[in-house]
């Protein structure tokens, strides 16, 4: 081999002799062909008589090599100092793919050899696609992430860098990332300023590369915050509760981060102590007659003390007495004595003749005021009651024929500065209150089966005119009235499931009373609510506020919760006389002694009340497995011309008074219902609603819109107060005579826990209208005369138990059976809120069958005619 045998040879020889063969100078290197351009390898040698290239074991021709050659001044001979050659691509190529093309440099001198180091040319290249992209991730926050890249095939082999929106990431000056050896990125803690779009890029000298960004998404987890103080008591004597809450906010959800797992609220019983009023005890024995001829005697406010916030006692407690009799030590008896016994005998004598004028004047009145009939626009602060004087006086004694189903009462209302008398009328006397004006002079009012015969309208606008109904709508559609003497009778509003039921003789005899009941429309009404509370019914108003009743009436609305007492605190707030609502009762903590009682079903809510105002039913959820029923209904154009499609999906209270306005609402909009409403539960859990509609038939039909669902957002909905909340889906069909649809109605709050509804369009067919007022023994299912002998019967308690206890067994109302004992005519309630329950669908047969088990003779009534009745 001559490599070997010239590198011993010149191992072997001399050092003085070493120092004349060639010295590099100069070393070809590494060259790259970029593109089409040639590279050049220089040489420098010296002492150097010739110098060559020798190419991949072959020389390289004389003529291609650039020679820089002079004279050595020492001898005078020619030397060499440098060579060149260029190498172009496609010398490269000829050999490209059997091995790495090389060159290296021979250089002689006049004692022999030197080779130099080899020098590989290649061609440079960076290839488009990366081997491995990195990919982006969701990570939680302070969590390490690593991306990973893998550049392009190229040569030289390509140097990558890191980009975070577009600007260099430098790991010396931020210590947060590392670039590993195999040029992946990794962040050692997630931060939130982390959240970027990150990009590889690859880079030599003949192309830049950039990988697709990855986007990290840095989401932080909701975290509570601790628990705020315990309320107070919401008791102020012995039993309630309190309740302290927690928000979501330690740290709050962000960038699609999960919420908070657990209640937001907690309550806890408690009790209160109860405050102690202070009593007296009782008076001591008189003390002796003083030398001022007075006696005294004392008393102590201890029976008991006062305590824990408790009154003091009131009244005096040290009293005095004169005393002239004998005890009176004082013996002499003049003039003075005689004076003081006549100025007695002279007050006891003006006391005795006032104490007579006083009875006469209110026995006259008395008989000039017998009260039969008093008028809601009296009923003022204390609801006296209007004066009659008929010139048939004896009809007044005639007992109700309670064989009809029409009770009538036909009379002239006056004001009371109308002078006139009309034959055969009664005249009444009114007080112009602050409640409602009084009717216009001669305005005949007919109570026939509970409808009036003046003017709806007219009607409406005199009670809203007052300042404390000035929230009262004034379309009569959401609106009932009726007048009512002590048969009782019951207002409806056709379609909401809102009713008034007023029992016999809740209404004292010798009254009649105009009653309304109307459902507030709630732009016009706000009611005040705080934290996780939600309407869950709609806002009724009945009244006159203040009417004398003596017996609770029954007034029933629908409620949209899910009906679970664990999971809900609901209140029956009223509104007072100022406009502040209050909380009257709490759901499964009623007292009997209060004037309120609600029975809450599972879809209706009773509210047994003795006042009439303005109630509504708030509930607070407890946890997040509260839900609310809600209602989806779907209208349409009733008419459609072009090739667009509009479908409107409602999503309101599972309430019949808020379907009863979409419904007149769409109406005016000339649309129509497509389909059933559809009963879906909507959770607590600060998800918002979210709706899509699927499996069109895409040979006919597309949808216009952009985004894959549409998003209601959480708190409009629980909240209540929201008001036609709905989202269109705009669809196309592709033929004009394209008349079918069918498709599927999805709904969700939580991916994976949605429901989905078939559609269709056949139009809802319009639901016939009842009659809103109904005054007497028409209202009622069960006869009048029949009623009084049912509770006479069951009212007097029973050895064997056959009494009013086993009748509200049977009728499954035993739980309420402590609100029944509290009332003076157990019976008559049961009955009540019987008739309240079944007045549609209530069968008398099957009453009549719970009497004959109790095993009492009076429900073979039941089985008579009305004839016979």
């Amino acid at each position: 081999d001559e490599d070997s045998c010239t590198h011993v040879a010149t191992a072997t020889l001399p050092a003085s002799f070493n120092d004349l063969l060639p010295h590099f100078l100069v070393e070809p290197d590494d060259e790259y062909i970029v593109k089409n351009k040639p590279v050049t390898l220089t040489c420098r040698s010296t002492p150097a008589t010739q110098i060559y290239f020798k190419c991949n074991g072959e020389w390289v021709h004389q003529d291609d090599h650039l020679i820089d050659r002079t004279v050595d001044p020492a001898t005078g001979k020619p030397i060499i100092r440098s060579v060149k050659i260029d190498i172009s691509r496609q010398q490269v190529e000829k050999i490209f793919g059997l091995d790495d093309y090389w060159c290296q440099c021979v250089a002689w001198s006049t004692t022999g050899t030197q080779k130099s180091q080899k020098a590989y040319v290649r061609i440079a290249y960076l290839r488009k696609n990366f081997e491995e992209e990195p990919i982006g991730k969701e990570v939680s926050l302070n969590q390490e992430v690593l991306l990973r890249c893998h550049p392009p095939e190229g040569v030289p082999a390509a140097e990558v860098e890191w980009q975070r929106n577009e600007h260099v990431i430098d790991p010396v000056s931020e210590p947060n990332f590392l670039v590993t050896a195999d040029r992946n990125l990794i962040i050692k803690q997630a931060r939130l300023a982390d959240t970027a779009n990150y990009t590889c890029v690859a880079k030599n000298i003949v192309a830049r590369r950039r990988s697709s960004p990855a986007t990290v998404l840095v989401y932080v987890n909701g975290g509570w915050s601790t628990w705020t103080t315990w309320s107070a008591c919401s008791s102020v004597c012995g039993r309630g509760w309190q309740r302290r809450s927690r928000s979501c906010t330690n740290p709050t959800p962000l960038n699609g981060g999960m919420a908070c797992d657990g209640q937001n609220v907690q309550k806890s019983a408690c009790t209160a102590t109860c405050p102690v009023d202070g009593g007296w005890s009782d008076w001591s024995n008189w003390s002796e007659c003083g030398v001022d001829c007075s006696m005294w005697r004392s008393r102590e406010c201890t029976q008991p003390s006062p305590g824990t916030g408790g009154k003091d006692c009131q009244g005096i407690d040290l009293q005095s007495l004169n005393c002239t009799s004998q005890q009176c030590l004082q013996t002499a008896s003049g003039v003075e004595d005689v004076a003081l016994y006549v100025g007695i005998v002279a007050v006891a004598l003006c006391l005795t003749l006032i104490l007579i004028v006083v009875v006469l004047v209110y026995r006259r009145k008395k008989e000039g005021l017998d009260a039969d009939v008093a008028d809601s626009s009296i009923l003022t602060t204390g609801f006296q009651p209007m004066g009659i004087k008929p010139k048939n006086s004896h009809l007044l004694t005639i007992q109700p024929d309670l064989t009809t189903t029409t009770t009538s009462y036909q009379g002239t209302l006056h004001s009371r500065h109308d002078g006139t008398t009309h034959t055969g009328t009664a005249k009444f006397s009114m007080t112009n209150g602050p409640l409602l004006d009084p009717l216009p002079n001669g305005s005949h009012h007919t109570l026939h089966n509970g409808k009036m015969t003046s003017d709806p309208a007219e009607f409406m606008t005199r009670l809203s005119n007052q300042t404390y109904f000035k929230t009262l709508p004034r379309d009569v559609a959401n609106t009932s009235y009726g007048t009512f003497n002590f048969l009782g009778g019951r207002l409806t509003i056709p379609n909401t499931g809102i009713s008034l039921l007023i029992p016999p003789e809740a209404i004292p005899r010798g009254k009649i009373y105009e009653i309304y009941l109307t459902a507030q429309r709630k732009e016009d009404l706000r009611l005040p609510l705080a934290g996780c509370q939600t309407l869950l019914s709609p806002i009724v108003s009945c009244g006159p506020p203040g009417v004398v009743l003596t017996r609770p009436t029954i007034l029933s609305m629908d409620h949209c919760s899910d009906a679970c007492p664990e999971n809900w605190a609901i209140r029956l707030k009223k509104q007072n006389y100022e406009g502040v609502w209050e909380d009257v009762l709490m759901m499964g903590e009623e007292l009997i002694s209060e004037p309120y009682y609600c029975q809450l079903e599972a879809e209706t809510c009773r509210v047994f009340s003795e006042q009439l105002g303005r109630f509504s039913l708030v509930g607070e959820s407890l946890n997040m497995s509260a839900a609310k029923r809600l209602r989806l209904v779907l209208f349409s154009d009733a008419y459609c011309s072009t090739l667009e499609y509009n479908i409107r999906v409602y999503c309101m209270d599972d309430t019949q008074d808020v379907f009863k306005e979409v419904m007149q609402m769409e109406r005016q909009l000339g649309g129509r219902l497509i389909d059933e409403p559809h009963v879906l539960l909507f959770k607590d859990s600060y998800h918002n609603l979210r709706l899509s509609i699927h499996d069109m038939p895409q040979a006919h039909w597309r949808s216009k819109l952009l985004a894959g669902y549409q998003e209601i957002p959480f708190y409009h909905i629980w909240n209540g107060s929201q008001r036609f909340l709905h989202c269109t889906f705009t669809l196309e069909r592709l033929n004009l005579s394209t008349c079918e649809l069918t498709c599927q109605l999805c709904v969700w709050q939580v991916e994976g826990e949605g429901q989905s509804f078939s559609l269709d369009f056949n139009i809802a067919k319009p639901t016939g209208r009842s009659g809103s007022a109904l005054a007497g023994p028409s209202a009622f299912q069960i006869p009048y005369l029949i009623r009084q002998k049912i509770c006479s019967s069951l009212d007097t308690p029973c050895p064997n138990g056959a009494d009013w206890r086993l009748l509200a067994q049977r009728l499954k109302l035993d739980r309420h059976m402590s609100f029944f004992a509290s009332k003076a005519s157990p019976t008559s309630v049961i009955l009540d809120l019987w008739e309240a329950q079944h007045f549609h669908s209530g069968n008398l047969n099957q009453l009549a069958t719970v009497m004959a088990d109790i095993g009492k003779q009076e429900a073979m009534i039941f089985l008579v005619s009305d004839g016979e009745c």
